[in-house]
């Protein structure tokens, strides 16, 4: 069979693909919006150096986990576990640390070797025995959440040594020392140079993926949506970077968060396991068929979750200060939340790295806003749940709408 060649004529137009991307716009779109609305609302509060500092410390954790509960979730599975992972890391670390004297860089890789079998021992359960993932990491969230207080014998431990302090706390110094801190409106110089470097890279990168598209016959997305995507994520990427700069920099944590969403993104985008996964997701059985393991997959993206919960349990404990038995509480729906509200299906198969990041933000934004308001926590939970439920009828209805 001779395949034509992609004509002019054949691309998709502006309406069709808006149509057919328009949970992906979205989404962007909505955290735009609330971002706007909330710093109207709090009087410009929200955008302050230290209010986008705090906003980057309290949902780094959030959005750390999430990248390991998308795959989770592509794969067709669900963790309840994680919240009482990141309580039972954050206590086995300051049992090392604080009451056993040992040096962080000790307890750091020791704590991620812990978090791995936490995940593979209920990734067993679920990919070699096929016991059903929401069993398996119930009981899992329950077992771990009673080990916490056995570690920790009902009470706090603390506090932590300043070094490991510093992975939640601490932030990017100014090596280049351009100007005087106390004279000059930047502070940190590293910080607007990193986000600038970024935002270059992130646009050539882009032109350069639209002319390899080209050169292989792959449709583009229309440009005047190119274009806006880049315009409106540099503009708030710069001025991010800008409002960092004129406080301490950039944050450890977002660092880190940084480096593991690069390198998630790569892995569900460019490489091999990741295409396995969201075939497994999509059709097990045909992915089975295919000659895929399908169980040491699932097994590997549980062990993964384990590793990544693991990483926030350290930076819960690190910015708190100490670990407390209740630790984590609720964080699993928290998680689970931004990765659907970002877009990925309850019935696996369908998810982004970007969108669960956005998602994460998004939940991020709606507690720091509201918290400034001074809404009550009662209310918080009821308008996070309606955002929730909203996110995922709307994944429902355009997926019947296209059947």
């Amino acid at each position: 069979m001779v395949v034509e060649p992609r004509t002019e004529t054949s691309k998709t137009s502006v309406g069709d693909y808006l149509r057919k991307n328009i949970r992906e716009y979205g989404l962007l779109l909505a955290l735009v919006v609330i971002m706007l609305f909330f710093q109207y609302v709090t009087s410009g509060v929200l955008f302050r150096p230290v209010n986008i500092t705090n906003l980057v410390l309290q949902n780094s954790f959030i959005i750390i986990m999430a990248l390991g509960m998308l795959l989770i979730i592509v794969a067709g599975h669900i963790d309840l576990s994680v919240g009482s992972i990141v309580a039972f890391i954050g206590a086995i670390s300051a049992i090392m640390l604080v009451k056993w004297n040992i040096h962080f860089a000790i307890v750091v890789p020791v704590c991620l070797v812990l978090g791995a079998i936490m995940g593979a021992a209920q990734g067993y359960w679920v990919a070699y025995q096929k016991i059903p993932s929401f069993i398996v990491t119930l009981a899992g969230m329950l077992v771990f959440r009673g080990l916490t207080y056995v570690v920790l014998s009902g009470r706090p431990i603390g506090p932590f040594p300043k070094e490991f302090q510093l992975l939640s706390t601490g932030f990017i110094p100014d090596f280049l020392s351009l100007a005087d801190p106390s004279t000059s409106l930047i502070k940190n110089y590293v910080a607007l140079i990193v986000v600038l470097g970024l935002v270059g890279y992130a646009i050539y990168s882009g032109f350069k993926n639209r002319r390899v598209n080209e050169a292989h016959g792959t449709e583009n997305e229309p440009f005047i949506f190119f274009a806006l995507q880049m315009l409106i994520i540099s503009a708030v990427a710069i001025f991010l970077g800008f409002q960092l700069s004129t406080y301490r920099g950039l944050p450890n944590v977002l660092v880190i968060m940084a480096v593991l969403i690069a390198f998630y993104t790569f892995i569900t985008t460019r490489s091999t396991v990741g295409r396995r996964i969201y075939a497994m997701g999509g059709n097990e059985k045909a992915a089975k068929l295919s000659g895929i393991n399908t169980e040491r997959l699932t097994f590997y993206t549980f062990m993964n979750m384990g590793v990544l919960a693991a990483i926030a349990g350290m930076i819960i404990a690190a910015r708190l200060n100490s670990a407390t038995p209740k630790a984590g509480v609720g964080f699993e729906l928290d998680v689970i939340a931004a990765c659907f509200i970002g877009g990925a299906s309850a019935s696996g198969g369908v998810g982004k790295i970007t969108g669960a990041v956005i998602g994460a933000f998004i939940m991020g934004v709606l507690n720091n806003g509201m918290s400034i308001m001074g809404i009550g926590i009662d209310y918080q939970q009821l308008i996070k749940g309606l955002v929730l439920l909203a996110a995922v009828f709307f994944d429902v209805y355009n997926k019947n709408k296209a059947v």
